[in-house]
């Protein structure tokens, strides 16, 4: 074990449990803002129960991203300066643009709603959890741009004097096809997180305490959580649909590693279950659905998937000799895991529903054991979707452009990168804990009390009618 190789793990670590706040920050931002939306239009004290409360969940989570995000902008700076002496011009406009939107947006507005509640008018409140949600949203944009730009680099030129990369086309950047299609695909995907989330507190709730008072609050958010997740699925599925060709098109060679494919095909199949050899080179057993892979990859059920050992072959001829070949049984069950995990929530999204079936209460303990794991497998799904995109592209950390192996630091030793990953991994550990301690805490607590004035849809003069409830 090298420099290198502890490098890559504490990247690898650090930006898998940062990314595990990402999706219900994002997800569970809008959601907020759309049940105060239906607080305000209805005058329905449901809907303002249920925006206090997912709130402060969202608020905990929410902190702890900004937390844990920090701690990736230090990694590029201490582990990988050569990678960011490549990539610098390419990445300060648009991470510099997210960092405006992820500061100025949510944190101003997101402050502005905390403690706005019984100090703003109605309408100027739901516009600041609006405007906090629309930049958390947004800002994921670009820096699903510039992660785009690593795995399909586009709008630059290399300096040949300095070795740099330098940006001449931003536009071009900004709408890169990779970046067009993921971030959707990302989006569906955190509202498949908070959906998940709601779900399991509601079902919770009822299932343990069914003569709660707040029982048809808490039938409608399961519900409204359940149809949330199956809209978010058929997101997901759509999007990642229109995702798996332009990766073909544009890194054949991640399609062939999430497969195991070494032989060119026409048609392919996809192997929903495959028993190999350790290193993916040899398959003993497969479970198939013929014609799959071709539809996946090309959109043709006919068509030709490259296979591993050619692709190969076109990489050392193009770049030189080495390995172009990324981990095969990382890609091969990171990619299935993605979508197995996420097929599951949805089957338990759906099984919500079913239970909640003309005016039903749930009273099922394995709905509730099913409900309480629930948001753990989008979670999951994230992470190996992630987990898939990265290193399927090894062994680039740019597509086409570098390796992953020269863009370390070349300056940090072993020791020092070893004893940043061990002090990175024991904070992420205790903030963990206090994360789950608190959703956990907080979740158990219930709905708050409320009992505000009925608002006015057409009221326009709010500052005079303050709400009662306030965190």
């Amino acid at each position: 074990m090298d420099a290198l190789d502890v490098a890559r793990w504490q990247f690898g670590v650090t930006t898998v449990y940062h990314f595990l706040f990402v999706p219900l920050t994002i997800g569970l931002s809008v959601l907020v803002a759309i049940l105060q939306t239906m607080w305000l239009r209805t005058g329905n004290e449901r809907y303002l129960k249920l925006t206090k409360f997912y709130g402060k969940l969202f608020l905990i989570n929410f902190a702890m991203g900004i937390v844990t995000g920090i701690v990736q902008e230090f990694q590029f700076g201490m582990n990988w300066s050569d990678y960011s002496r490549f990539v610098g011009d390419i990445f300060g406009a648009p991470l510099a643009i997210e960092a405006l939107l992820a500061f100025f947006l949510e944190s101003t507005f997101l402050g502005l709603w905390i403690f706005g509640w019984d100090r703003l008018p109605r309408r100027v409140h739901l516009a600041c959890i609006w405007a906090a949600a629309i930049g958390s949203t947004v800002s994921a944009y670009f820096i699903l741009a510039a992660n785009s730009w690593m795995q399909n680099p586009v709008g630059y030129r290399i300096n040949p004097e300095s070795g740099r990369a330098e940006l001449t086309d931003f536009v071009a950047v900004l709408t890169n096809k990779v970046a067009l299609i993921t971030f959707p695909h990302t989006i569906f995907g955190c509202f498949l997180v908070a959906g998940s989330l709601i779900v399991a507190v509601a079902v919770w709730h009822l299932v343990r305490r069914p003569d709660n008072p707040d029982a048809d609050t808490y039938r409608f958010a399961a519900r409204f959580g359940a149809t949330v997740t199956l809209l978010a699925t058929a997101g997901v599925l759509a999007t990642g649909d229109i995702q798996s060709k332009i990766m073909t098109e544009v890194q054949p060679m991640k399609m062939a590693a999430a497969e195991g494919l070494y032989e060119t095909e026409s048609p392919a199949s996809f192997s929903v279950l495959t028993v190999g050899s350790l290193d993916g080179s040899r398959e003993l057993f497969a479970l198939k659905i013929p014609y799959l892979l071709s539809w996946l990859s090309t959109g043709d059920v006919n068509g030709e998937v490259h296979g591993i050992n050619d692709l190969q072959a076109q990489y050392t001829a193009q770049y030189g000799p080495g390995s172009y070949t990324p981990i095969i049984p990382v890609t091969y069950w990171s990619f299935r895991l993605m979508i197995g995990f996420g097929l599951a929530a949805a089957a338990i999204a759906a099984w919500t529903l079913w239970a909640h079936r003309r005016g039903r209460t749930p009273t099922s303990k394995w709905l509730l054991r099913a409900a309480l794991v629930m948001p753990v497998l989008p979670l999951a799904a994230n992470c190996f979707g992630w987990i898939f995109t990265e290193m399927g592209r090894q062994p680039w950390i740019v597509f086409g452009e570098m390796l992953t192996r020269d863009g370390v630091s070349r300056s940090v030793s072993l020791a020092e990168v070893l004893t940043s990953f061990t002090a990175f991994t024991l904070v992420y550990a205790t903030l963990a804990v206090v994360e789950v301690r608190l959703l956990v805490r907080y979740a158990r607590h219930g709905l708050p009390d409320t009992d505000p004035p009925e608002p006015d849809p057409t009221d326009h003069d709010d500052e005079d009618k303050p709400l009662a409830f306030a965190y």
